[in-house]
């Protein structure tokens, strides 16, 4: 993990700001960034906010470019239930509740995966010519004895 932010006490349902999370989680930044500047869900607007917090302290602590940057984890826990009463009809009062999130989002370095060349000495490599020839000649004694032996019977 390169950088974390959070948000707490947003005002939008954790239901609706997952469904959000499902489609950038695992992006890079920049490509997700400008997927929610493209959404028309309200819950793109506090996301984006939350990402922005991240690629900003990324870039300020570890001079991290946002280019190399993906998003490791984020998730929507539910936070408190405000609840407020409505009239209804007859009389009686409804309870109204508005529900909250809190945005978790951690962003870590795109991981570039390096190819390793193994270079061995030449002794080993006719080490293991001379071992494979050996082991070659054995078979071919064992099969011409083992075919010597089903003939004769």
């Amino acid at each position: 993990m390169v950088s974390r932010a959070s948000a707490k006490y947003i005002r939008v349902g954790t239901r609706k700001v997952r469904k959000v999370m499902d489609l950038i989680r695992g992006m890079p930044v920049l490509k997700a960034d400008s997927l929610l500047s493209n959404l028309s869900k309200r819950p793109c607007l506090y996301i984006r906010r939350v990402l922005k917090s991240a690629i900003d302290s990324a870039d300020k602590r570890f001079h991290i470019p946002a280019s190399s940057l993906y998003i490791s984890l984020i998730k929507a826990d539910q936070g408190p239930i405000i609840k407020r009463y409505r009239a209804a009809s007859m009389g009686r009062a409804t309870e109204v509740k508005h529900r909250t999130t809190h945005i978790l989002l951690e962003l870590d370095k795109i991981k570039v995966p390096e190819k390793k060349i193994i270079v061995e000495p030449e002794k080993s490599k006719k080490a293991a010519v001379k071992k494979e020839s050996a082991k070659s000649a054995k078979g071919e004694a064992a099969k011409a004895a083992s075919s010597k032996a089903r003939r004769s019977r």
